[in-house]
């Protein structure tokens, strides 16, 4: 292979190698990304086409409002609050602070690039879709938005998942390193558990939300990751 294609056996070399600048990084970032296009656009073209998912959508709204208890309602309630617009910016504030006493000036512009920018992403896709949040008869939430995808599952994936990026990245054992990422799987599905339980959301809104997050915040990492690489490629010249 290596002597009938070098050009392609070349190319494939620097894909796969962790030191270069377009990468393996670069190559698990655009692996993430088309995934994740792809199943926003799977579960797009199901709501779009009112098929299966849509009927699943909808049972799974009732029953959870047929099932809703005060307790676990204020418990949700607070998740939900807690990972709003104001809630999403204070918490990213905090973590840019952190970032900037670290000197940690990559993570920072990750941060900077991905959580907003994820936002804004997620508001242009709901007036696109322009879909209607569910409709029950005792709604424990209301809100005249659009509803596909969930913007705060949007924000808690882009948040999460880059603090968990980070964690990762820092000198320690896997088994820890474990832990991270599932605590941040944790929380993205407390805050889509809590939109679906609170009747603002179908599981279809959380399960896009999810998907649209993940591959923008592979497209940021992945490009920040390149710009710092590139870099240090030129200061060692």
């Amino acid at each position: 292979m290596k002597e009938l294609y070098p050009r392609v056996h070349k190319f494939v070399a620097a894909r796969l190698t962790p030191g270069e600048a377009l990468g393996l990084h670069f190559t698990v970032g655009i692996a993430i990304m088309l995934v994740a296009v792809w199943v926003f656009g799977s579960i797009a073209e199901e709501v779009i086409e009112a098929e299966e998912l849509v009927f699943i959508d909808d049972w799974i709204a009732r029953w959870f409002n047929a099932r809703a208890t005060p307790a676990f309602t204020r418990v949700m309630l607070v998740i939900t609050h807690a990972h709003n617009t104001a809630g999403m910016l204070i918490l990213a504030t905090v973590l840019g602070i952190y970032f900037s006493i670290r000197r940690a000036q990559y993570w920072l512009l990750a941060l900077l690039v991905s959580v907003p920018g994820g936002m804004l992403l997620n508001v242009a896709l709901k007036h696109i879709f322009q879909r209607a949040r569910p409709s029950l008869d005792n709604p424990l939430l209301t809100l005249s938005t659009y509803s596909f995808p969930s913007g705060h599952t949007v924000a808690a994936t882009l948040f999460y998942g880059l603090l968990a990026a980070y964690l990762v990245c820092l000198p320690g054992k896997w088994k820890y390193r474990f832990l991270i990422m599932l605590g941040a799987c944790v929380m993205v599905g407390l805050v889509g558990l809590s939109r679906m339980y609170l009747g603002v959301h179908y599981l279809s809104d959380v399960m896009a939300a999810i998907a649209v997050g993940c591959g923008w915040l592979a497209i940021c990492i992945t490009g920040v990751s390149t710009l710092r690489r590139r870099r240090a490629a030129r200061a060692t010249r």
